[in-house]
């Protein structure tokens, strides 16, 4: 895998992802039993936007870069202040990965497993967690890493609920969906009352319809799409959006996310007009 996400950091799929694995956790964190997160492609957890790597794309001027620092839409509050914690800690062109996004979000009682597969990225990312007991790096394959780590056991203590994220690189463009698909069917049976959440970039929207059908099929309670295009999707040489899929996602969060995603598509869209859709893969019963 060749994949850096250092080159792509704080850019508008990074926003989208991570204003909606914020919400999951503060929804989740409202009940008091202990939650077990999973990030299956953690990458190194922090990111510097004046790096070369970051530099070189400048994909982060039309992400994170069009969120305001004042006046910040409401609905973007919690995401524009984690990041400004971010920030405070580790410097003014730091920006926030999901593991950090998760440890900032969750609470002493709950665990954190980051699964990355290149070692430079897994030993970065071990060491930006030393000092934290909740959070276990893992440099290992996140798919697989589903099938041993679910339902999570850590010593004596069993956990009941959980939150997977599935960021996966999509280097393999569509063959990744069968991979994730596999990997979902497994941990859905085992561990079913987790929510689970698949990220995937959109070049072309209507080559993924037969891929929603499939997801629709996997053994979930209910499947959520939620996507943000910031450009129509009329070229399959660039990223013109993306969207997560929502296995199990909290009672009513469809509403949080209508709150939420047209505020994302007036901030990211080109010209601030950028588009969303929120829908019903399967209703919840």
């Amino acid at each position: 895998m060749n994949y850096r996400h250092a080159f792509h950091a704080g850019n508008h799929a990074d926003v989208l992802k991570h204003t909606v694995l914020l919400m999951l956790c503060e929804v989740l964190a409202d009940k008091p039993a202990p939650l077990f997160a999973l990030d299956t492609h953690a990458g190194r957890g922090i990111y510097r936007l004046d790096d070369a790597k970051a530099q070189r794309t400048g994909e982060a001027t039309g992400g994170v870069g069009r969120v305001p620092d004042s006046d910040v839409p409401i609905p973007l509050r919690p995401y524009a202040a984690a990041v400004a914690a971010c920030r405070a800690a580790h410097g003014p062109s730091a920006y926030p990965g999901s593991p950090w996004l998760l440890a900032h979000a969750l609470r002493a009682q709950d665990r954190i497993a980051c699964c990355e597969l290149q070692h430079d990225e897994a030993d970065a990312l071990r060491a930006n967690f030393a000092g934290d007991p909740r959070v276990a790096a893992h440099a290992r394959d996140g798919y697989t890493a589903m099938h041993a780590l679910l339902p999570p056991r850590i010593g004596t203590e069993r956990f009941g609920r959980g939150l997977v994220l599935i960021d996966p690189p999509f280097e393999s463009q569509m063959e990744e969906f069968d991979v994730a698909i596999t990997a979902l069917r497994d941990a859905l049976q085992r561990f079913p009352q987790a929510t689970y959440a698949l990220w995937y970039p959109i070049k072309l929207r209507r080559t993924l319809h037969p891929v929603f059908r499939r997801l629709a099929a996997l053994p979930a309670k209910s499947v959520l799409v939620a996507e943000v295009l910031v450009r129509p999707d009329d070229s399959p040489l660039r990223m013109n959006g993306s969207g997560l899929v929502l296995f199990n996602a909290p009672w009513k969060f469809d509403a949080r996310l209508r709150t939420l995603l047209p505020a994302l598509a007036r901030v990211l869209g080109d010209e601030g007009r950028g588009t969303w859709r929120v829908d019903w893969l399967k209703a919840p019963e």
